[in-house]
């Protein structure tokens, strides 16, 4: 077990040379899978109705924040003013897509668009670390250049991402905004987990809800950007990943499959545990010192847990119907 433990540190160099470069989400040119929330967004943008808010939401990892900025370079090259209709007037676009040698998606990509403002969690100045909240210092500076005359006479957008992530005060801030919109403004708010916004702000934006890829989907994108899987490793992580290429490549990175199967060991004789064998486990982690590791598993627990009870019980059915029975623990029964 420990050699297997000690094989993390090894893996992780691998993984670190393997990795295909990933797009952040400003600088993808490429989103797969959210053809419907495209549509809806054109059409809003057709019938000049666009919501001041715009709540993005879905499941870690699975392109809203490549959406969120998708759509603003799409509004940031649009004409500043509105069409007339007619016969010269100019055809409706079909797609969010710009081009990578566009002038404003290498200036979104850069973060160098006068136009928009991305907000994140910024860095404390006296741990010299990034804050696990974004703060009211974060989002004041939303009313300020909503304030300000667009640079290209366009419109202006604020990207929070994402929003979960505010703070009361920070939140509070952003609520205000939403009260009373300034015009050609926009706020896209990316949420994980939108019931931890306020109910105020939910209810003042106009609701994006993405759903999670298909496994077509997460294929051809693990594919993409790992290509140095095997296929059963590929097969594990679009298995692992339900719908979220982002946590299929953080698993990929951070030797989530390994960990996964390692628990899966030390799971497979449930209702009993070898309790050596799990110290073991976590030493070999912490020898390993790296904190992604940790938070990996706490990912990972849930699923790998209820597949090894599943496994577990399936076990437990063969074993009665051959006759042969079952070992009972002691205590009380596994729920």
């Amino acid at each position: 077990m420990a050699e297997d433990d000690d094989d993390l540190e090894a893996d992780e160099e691998r993984a670190d040379t393997a990795e295909a470069a990933v797009p952040a989400p400003r600088e993808n040119p490429s989103l797969s899978g959210h053809e419907p929330a495209e549509k809806e967004l054109l059409s809003a943008f057709a019938s000049g109705r666009l919501p001041h808010g715009l709540l993005i939401t879905g499941a870690h990892g699975i392109g809203k924040a490549t959406l969120a900025f998708r759509f603003a370079r799409f509004l940031l090259s649009q004409s500043a003013e509105p069409s007339a209709g007619g016969l010269f007037a100019p055809a409706v676009p079909n797609s969010l897509t710009l081009p990578p040698e566009h002038p404003v998606f290498r200036r979104v990509a850069s973060s160098g668009h006068a136009d928009l403002l991305t907000v994140e969690r910024g860095i404390d100045p006296k741990r010299k670390r990034e804050r696990t909240e974004i703060v009211v210092d974060d989002t004041r500076a939303i009313a300020a250049f909503l304030r300000l005359t667009p640079a290209e006479g366009g419109w202006r957008i604020v990207i929070v991402d994402t929003a979960d992530e505010m703070n009361r005060n920070a939140a509070n801030a952003v609520l205000k905004i939403l009260e009373e919109p300034p015009d050609r403004a926009i706020l896209i708010l990316v949420s994980d987990n939108p019931g931890r916004l306020l109910p105020t702000i939910r209810s003042r934006c106009r609701r994006l809800a993405l759903r999670p890829l298909s496994d077509t989907v997460v294929a051809e994108l693990i594919g993409r950007y790992r290509p140095d899987l095997s296929v059963s490793d590929r097969a594990a992580l679009i298995e692992l990943a339900e719908g979220s290429i982002g946590h299929a490549l953080e698993l990929a990175e951070q030797n989530g499959l390994k960990l996964h199967r390692r628990l899966l060991e030390l799971l497979g004789g449930l209702p009993e545990i070898d309790g050596a064998a799990l110290h073991e486990f976590a030493e070999g982690v912490a020898r390993w010192g790296n904190d992604d590791a940790f938070r990996v598993i706490a990912e990972l627990m849930p699923a790998t847990l209820a597949r090894a009870i599943a496994r577990a019980a399936r076990s437990g059915s063969a074993g009665e119907g051959k006759g042969g029975g079952t070992r009972q623990a002691d205590g009380p029964p596994w729920p």
